[in-house]
């Protein structure tokens, strides 16, 4: 599949026809990583990070745990 290179500002951009995109699950806004082997460009993309609650809960420490603050009054229908 063909495409042009064209100008972007300052910048240069490429086009990814929509049933390449499809087949490689590109979406809209999503973060990629641009890498150079030899002669070619790999477009990667990144994907969100899977977190669990288990790993999450190993990082807290004595010296990143904080107490408890107030919030403030209730402003709505909170259930306190």
């Amino acid at each position: 599949m063909q495409t042009k290179i064209k100008k972007w500002g300052n910048s240069l951009a490429l086009r990814i026809p929509k049933l390449l995109a499809l087949d490689v699950n590109l979406k809209l806004n999503e973060l990629v990583d641009l890498s150079i082997d030899k002669d070619s460009i790999i477009i990667t993309p990144i994907g969100e990070k899977e977190y669990s609650l288990e790993k999450l809960l190993k990082g807290i420490t004595k010296n990143n745990l904080h107490g408890e603050f107030n919030t403030g009054a209730p402003v709505g229908k909170e259930n306190w």
